[in-house]
C-alpha cells in the first residue's frame, strides 16, 4: 500500500499520469471514493497521459466509455448505477481487457471480487480541504508485484506513508 498527498488538481493529474506510464494492457484499475472525491478526473489525467485526444467523461449513464486514441485502449468503467454483480457481469469487462487495453473501473470497489487481479486508487477528499486528496494505491494480485518498486519510485514526490 502506498499513501500519497495531493494539494490540487495539476497533482491530482500528475499522480494519474505517472499511473499511466506504468502500465500495460491487461490492467484493471479501480477507481475507489465517495461521490465527488476525483474518481473522473483521475480517470482524465490518466487518459491524457495515455495520449487520449477525446474529452474523457464520466460513464455514469452508459457504463463503458472506451477511448482508442492512445498508446493503450482505454476502458472507463462506472458501476454506480449497478445494485448486483450479476449486472457487472453481464458488462463483459473481462472480455474487453482480454481483447486490448486498460480497464479503469470507477465504484470497482463493490465488485473487486469478480475483477480479478487489479490496482485499487482508492480517493477521499480531506475535511476543510477543497482541494486537497488523499490518495491510496493498493496492489490486489500479482499483476503489480514485479512493477511495485517502479510504482513506488513514480510517487516518491507525493508519497506520506507506504
Amino acid at each position: 500500500m502506498i499513501s500519497l498527498s495531493v494539494n490540487s488538481l495539476v497533482e491530482t493529474h500528475a499522480v494519474a499520469s505517472a499511473l499511466a506510464q506504468l502500465s500495460r494492457s491487461g490492467d484493471v484499475i479501480v477507481l475507489a471514493g465517495e461521490m465527488g472525491a476525483g474518481k473522473t478526473a483521475f480517470a482524465q489525467g490518466f487518459g491524457q497521459a495515455l495520449g487520449i485526444t477525446e474529452p474523457i467523461t464520466s460513464p455514469t449513464f452508459t457504463l463503458v466509455h472506451t477511448y482508442d486514441s492512445g498508446r493503450l485502449v482505454l476502458h472507463h468503467a462506472d458501476l454506480y448505477r449497478l445494485d448486483r454483480l450479476g449486472e457487472v457481469t453481464d458488462l463483459g469487462l473481462h472480455e474487453m481487457v482480454e481483447e486490448s487495453g486498460v480497464m479503469l473501473v470507477e465504484w470497482g470497489d463493490m465488485a473487486a471480487e469478480i475483477l480479478g487481479a487489479h490496482l485499487e486508487v482508492c480517493i477521499s477528499r480531506m475535511p476543510d480541504q477543497d482541494d486537497q486528496r488523499k490518495i491510496v494505491l493498493t496492489a490486489n494480485g500479482q499483476t503489480w508485484t514485479p512493477r511495485w518498486e517502479r510504482v513506488v519510485s513514480a510517487f516518491a514526490p507525493w508519497q506520506v506513508e507506504m
